[in-house]
């Protein structure tokens, strides 16, 4: 990266946070840019005795002959795409005339093909989670044979057993789900200052919305889904075994 440290800037003033990347911009004014760039030739700054001073560029005419972009604000909206495709067809200079708003449409429309693969990552992610869950609910089952007798012996129906094992598979996902927020929030709450600091971004904290209780609702009810498999062999065993175990 080319630096202009022989053209120093004074500060004279810091504008409020926006929250956006606007905060690691620095504003200078026309001839400023064009005082750090008279001394350029072919895009490459100047070497050794064709280098000019800042005291130098002073004295020098810093009208600037020639801009690259520009805000144009109109006060009626409805001229926009007139005056569009106006300065589009201008025969005396190659101008082109970008909406803002299309643009960044655009641009998040590209933003949301990845946001869809990160979407399907997700959701590989969950359902190897609830997978998980079923086998180490599954694996535990023949260990608890003996529990399973104690509760029959003391008036629990095979129903009731099968119940305990989707409210604990159920419980488990409800663990997650709140241990995944407060995770998500503390370390949102970490690292704001920093993101914003080094990247001009601003990470809200705001609460989940309606799509994301849906999301999470759906995690709850797989998780009760999958606590119906290890549950119906409990059933099944529990018929089977009595107030004994068979191993």
């Amino acid at each position: 990266m080319v630096k202009h440290d022989d053209k120093p800037f004074t500060v004279v003033g810091i504008l409020k946070p926006t929250g956006t990347p606007v905060d690691r911009t620095l504003h200078i004014s026309l001839g400023g840019m064009e005082a750090i760039h008279i001394d350029w030739h072919n895009g490459a700054p100047a070497r050794g005795n064709e280098r000019i001073s800042a005291d130098q560029a002073r004295n020098m005419d810093l009208t600037p002959t020639a801009i690259t972009a520009f805000m144009l604000g109109l006060n009626s909206k409805i001229s926009t795409f007139s005056l569009q495709r106006e300065i589009n067809e201008y025969r005396g200079e190659p101008m082109l005339a970008i909406l803002p708003g299309v643009a960044l449409q655009e641009l998040w429309s590209l933003m949301g093909t990845a946001e869809k693969a990160l979407f399907v990552i997700s959701l590989f992610v969950v359902l190897t989670g609830l997978i998980g869950m079923l086998t180490a609910i599954l694996t535990s089952l023949n260990e608890r044979r003996r529990e399973m007798a104690i509760l029959r012996s003391v008036g629990a129906r095979p129903w009731h057993i099968a119940s305990l094992l989707i409210l604990e598979a159920f419980a488990l996902a409800l663990a997650g789900v709140i241990s995944g927020l407060a995770l998500l929030y503390i370390g949102i709450f970490v690292a704001r200052d920093y993101v914003l600091d080094n990247y001009g971004l601003y990470l809200s904290s705001m609460p989940p919305g309606q799509y994301e209780w849906t999301l999470l609702g759906a995690i709850l009810g797989c998780a009760l889904l999958m606590g119906t498999v290890p549950a119906w062999r409990a059933y099944r065993q529990s018929l089977a075994d009595g107030l004994s175990i068979r191993l």
